[in-house]
C-alpha cells in the first residue's frame, strides 16, 4: 500500500495559523489578567469597606462626645480648669448650711494637687485590697471607711472578716497619704467654690473602684447609667474623683461624661487628676463602659450635713 506523503500547509495559510494561535494566546493572557485585576479589585473594595467600618466605629463612639473638657494628654496645672453652671432646684428639698450649701455651682478639674508618684502609691494600695476578693462582674469597690469590699455577688467587710491579716496588706503609712490627698482635694473644692472647709465633712460613700470590661452580673456593676448624686445619696453636696491610671493607655472607654442639654462634656482619665463638682442635676453624669484594661479611681464624697459626717480611716 503506498504512503500518501501529506504536504506541508502552503506559506500563507501557516502564517495565518500561527497568527490564530499567538491571538489566542494573547486572548487567553488577557483574560487571566482581567481575572486577577478583577480579585485585586475585590480585595481592595473589601479593605476600603472594612476600613470605613472601623472609622465609623471609632467615630461612633466619640459622637456622642460634644467637648472635651480635660484631655488625658494635657496637665491641667498650676490653677483648675473651672466650668460653671447654674444651680439646680435640688439644695431647695435640703436643709441650707451657710458657707457650705452651694451658692455656685461647676465642675472642675486639676493636675496640681496629687502627684503621679502618689497616685501609684494609691493604686498599689486599691489592687493589694482588692486581690482580697473582687466582684464576679465588671466593677469592684473597696471602702476602707466602712471595710465594704466587693466579693463575688455580695459584699463582705474586710476588717471583720481578715481580722489582723489586714495589717499585712495596708500600712499606717498607707492610711496617713490617703488622710493628707482627701484634705487637699477638701481644700481645692473649698477654695474653688469660695467655702468655708470646716464646714464641709467627708460622707458616705467614699471608695476605691475598679473596672473592667467583665460582664455584668449584678446591678453593682452596671457603673454606666446615668445618674445624680444629690438624688443618688441624699447627703452629697460635692463629689470628687480622684484618677490613679491613664485613658488610652491603661485602658480605653470609661471616660466621664456631663450630660448637658446642649451636648455631652467628657474628663479624660489621668493618674493624679482630679475631677470635682457640685452634686445636683446641674452635674447628671455617666461613666462611658469600659471596653479593655483596667481603670482604677476613688471617689471622694463631701456634706454640709454634720450628721452624715464619717472619719478618715483608720487600721482597726
Amino acid at each position: 500500500m503506498a504512503l500518501v506523503r501529506q504536504r506541508p500547509p502552503k506559506g500563507g495559510n501557516a502564517s495565518e495559523i500561527e497568527k490564530k494561535i499567538k491571538r489566542g494566546n494573547a486572548l487567553r493572557q488577557g483574560s487571566s489578567w482581567r481575572g486577577s485585576r478583577g480579585l485585586v479589585a475585590l480585595l481592595l473594595v473589601v479593605v476600603c469597606l472594612c476600613g470605613v467600618a472601623a472609622w465609623l466605629y471609632v467615630i461612633s463612639l466619640d459622637s456622642d462626645i460634644a467637648e472635651v473638657l480635660a484631655s488625658q494628654r494635657e496637665l491641667v496645672s498650676p490653677q483648675p480648669r473651672v466650668f460653671a453652671v447654674q444651680c439646680s432646684e435640688d439644695y431647695d428639698n435640703h436643709k441650707r448650711y451657710p458657707g457650705c450649701t452651694p451658692q455656685k455651682c461647676g465642675r472642675a478639674v486639676t493636675d496640681s494637687v496629687v502627684t503621679r508618684e502618689e497616685a501609684q502609691v494609691l493604686r498599689r494600695l486599691a489592687e493589694r485590697g482588692l486581690a482580697l476578693a473582687g466582684s464576679e462582674g465588671g466593677a469592684s469597690i473597696l471602702d476602707l471607711h466602712s471595710g465594704a469590699l466587693s466579693m463575688g455577688k455580695q459584699f463582705v467587710n474586710i476588717y471583720r472578716y481578715f481580722g489582723e491579716q489586714i495589717g499585712d496588706v495596708f500600712t499606717p503609712e498607707d492610711f496617713q497619704l490617703y488622710r493628707s490627698i482627701r484634705e487637699r482635694i477638701q481644700a481645692i473644692i473649698a477654695e474653688t467654690f469660695g467655702l468655708d472647709p470646716v464646714l464641709m465633712y467627708l460622707t458616705k460613700p467614699t471608695f476605691f473602684s475598679r473596672i473592667n470590661s467583665t460582664t455584668a452580673k449584678t446591678q453593682h456593676d452596671e457603673y454606666w447609667h446615668p445618674h445624680i448624686d444629690k438624688v443618688t445619696y441624699g447627703s452629697f453636696d460635692y463629689t470628687s474623683l480622684l484618677y490613679l491610671s491613664d485613658y488610652g493607655s491603661d485602658f480605653t472607654g470609661g471616660r466621664f461624661v456631663f450630660m448637658d442639654q446642649n451636648g455631652n462634656r467628657t474628663v479624660e482619665p489621668r493618674a493624679g487628676r482630679v475631677s470635682f463638682f457640685s452634686s445636683g442635676s446641674e452635674n447628671l453624669h455617666r461613666v462611658e463602659k469600659v471596653t479593655w484594661g483596667t481603670r482604677y479611681a476613688i471617689t471622694v464624697s463631701f456634706t454640709c450635713d454634720p450628721a452624715h459626717a464619717i472619719s478618715d480611716p483608720a487600721l482597726h
